[in-house]
């Protein structure tokens, strides 16, 4: 730990620093972790136990300076559906195996490349998911009996069915919870609001209307005083190729997740994290979490954002935060029994309104852009479809968009007009053609390529000359285009010149083979020294230009 330079000029004053933020983070996250857990579908147990196993871990192995891990809303979708289709027993083993493909992503150094994702699929994504936690606490907040499903829509027909079932003790302790968390940053700023809510409408429930209200207690059971007792799920090689699909998307979830919430920290505490072992870390968490029944997690961005504005100074403040869980569930785990549901349903409605960037959201839209289509075909597939779905079409769209952007971006001009500007005229110049490529040559744009090039070549043209100073890439489809039109040249005994040839074409041309293929003598500097070696070649002179 000394080594770690996130621990760079650590000290007591630090420590004590820590030790606060540390505690503040640790209060804030114990009805978090209560609430994500019972909206995932499991025992609101394994929420706490979550919060202190994978909260410790994440800190000390991760590669944030501020980043605090555990259960999280953008997980409560997904581990639903699992628990619905697949069982309790099986979330835990995709967990474990989601921690193992974490650990692979990092040190494969795959952790750049969840940076690529595009902004209006994060977006769409986050604010669906949103949508889903906000309208699956509408029951809690009711008081509702309804049987909870694993599609929106059903679940939508299912509180219009049981509208009659509604609760009016609940709706007034969900309302205390709400109003409290509301005022309570005016008013007692440094108290967090969803635990004074929770606090005082769990005695308003407990005082006013004992037994009126559906609680932990009533519902899951007392909570147990202790520590997490050591279990290894049931492993097969079915089990585990029946769930790898789930924990590719839950590491993929929690790999992005982690990853954003490490830039944010890096932009309010002016830090910068290593993503590659921000990923080892989340899965090392990851694979250890699930021995002791804790579900998945990953960084939390509202709790990063918490600890470092309660003045953290190193990890140690997300180790402090897992003790402080532990300690509270030593001592007052009993007590947990008696929140009620309705009191929970309000913090997670905060959780999911804060998550939804509705104003990114609505910014995006005002630009009518392809990016526009892309956040809502993102927001629409993951709220009423699938999250994975939501996101791999999300993908594809802005993948596709991306590529029909790009594609208009070469530009083919047709320069044969220069060639009396630089050598005298004769007979020869219409036997030259000449042309400036500019912009990116891959597979999107050679149809440009071809359009403007290889239709327009017959037998008159003796020499083509291509100037590539502004072509800075190009791919192995753009180099076969190319080898065609060598082709088509050399069908009329023709040569093919090029000038200012990039480094990254180059090497590309080199590695194929195509480089040889043209011959060296043929590329060159300077488009006036290709042109001059071009009315050599047409007079029969093949001297080279240096």
């Amino acid at each position: 730990m000394i080594k770690d330079s996130r621990f760079q000029g650590y000290n007591m004053k630090g420590f004590q620093k820590d030790v606060t933020a540390g505690l503040v983070v640790g209060v804030v996250a114990i009805p978090l972790g209560l609430a994500f857990a019972i909206a995932s579908g499991v025992e609101p147990i394994y929420g706490l136990y979550t919060t202190i196993i994978a909260g410790i871990l994440i800190s000390i192995l991760g590669g944030s300076k501020y980043q605090i891990g555990g259960p999280t809303g953008a997980f409560v979708p997904l581990l639903f559906g699992i628990v619905m289709q697949y069982g309790y027993e099986s979330l835990l083993i995709a967990g474990f195996l989601a921690g193992i493909m974490l650990v692979l992503m990092g040190l494969l150094k795959l952790g750049n490349l969840m940076k690529f994702i595009p902004r209006p699929v994060i977006i769409g994504f986050t604010t669906g998911i949103a949508i889903i936690i906000f309208s699956g606490q509408i029951a809690n907040f009711f008081g509702m009996k309804v049987e909870k499903h694993e599609a929106f829509m059903d679940n939508m027909k299912e509180l219009v069915i049981k509208a009659d079932t509604i609760n009016l003790y609940s709706v007034i302790v969900a309302i205390i919870c709400f109003v409290v968390i509301l005022l309570a940053p005016r008013f007692v700023p440094r108290v967090p609001g969803p635990l004074l809510g929770l606090l005082i409408s769990t005695m308003a429930a407990y005082l006013l209307f004992p037994d009126k209200v559906a609680t932990i207690g009533s519902t899951y059971g007392a909570i147990p005083r202790g520590f997490p007792e050591f279990q290894v799920p049931e492993l097969s090689v079915e089990v585990i190729i029946t769930l790898l699909p789930v924990a590719f998307t839950i590491a993929l979830l929690g790999g992005v997740e982690s990853l954003l919430s490490a830039t944010v920290a890096d932009n309010m505490g002016g830090t910068k994290h290593d993503s590659n072992k921000e990923l080892v870390g989340q899965g090392i968490a990851n694979i250890a979490t699930p021995f002791f029944g804790g579900i998945p997690a990953t960084g939390a961005i509202a709790r990063t954002a918490t600890n470092i504005k309660s003045g953290a100074a190193s990890p140690m403040s997300g180790v402090i935060h897992g003790i402080v869980v532990l300690l509270v569930l030593l001592v007052l785990s009993p007590y947990a029994a008696h929140i009620p549901l309705a009191s929970m349903a309000p913090i997670l409605m905060f959780v999911a309104w804060n998550m939804s960037e509705r104003k990114e959201f609505a910014h995006v839209l005002k630009t009518k852009t392809a990016d526009s289509a892309v956040l809502l075909v993102t927001f629409l597939i993951t709220v009423f479809t699938d999250l994975i779905m939501g996101v791999g079409i999300g993908l594809l769209i802005a993948f596709i968009t991306f590529i029909a952007k790009m594609s208009h971006t070469l530009k083919v001009r047709e320069r044969s007009h220069e060639i009396t500007e630089i050598v005298p005229i004769d007979n020869s110049d219409s036997m030259i053609n000449v042309y400036n490529l500019e912009g990116p040559l891959f597979f999107g744009s050679i149809d440009v390529l071809e359009s403007s090039i290889l239709e327009n070549l017959d037998n008159k043209t003796k020499v083509l000359v291509l100037s590539m100073r502004r072509v800075t890439y190009m791919d192995t489809s753009a180099e076969a285009a190319l080898l065609a039109i060598v082709n088509r040249i050399g069908k009329y005994k023709g040569k093919l010149i090029i000038s200012g040839i990039q480094q990254q074409p180059k090497e590309l041309l080199l590695s194929t083979g195509l480089y040889h293929k043209i011959e060296k003598q043929h590329f060159f500097k300077s488009k006036e020294d290709a042109l001059y070696f071009a009315k050599k070649q047409l007079k029969g002179n093949s001297d080279k230009v240096v």
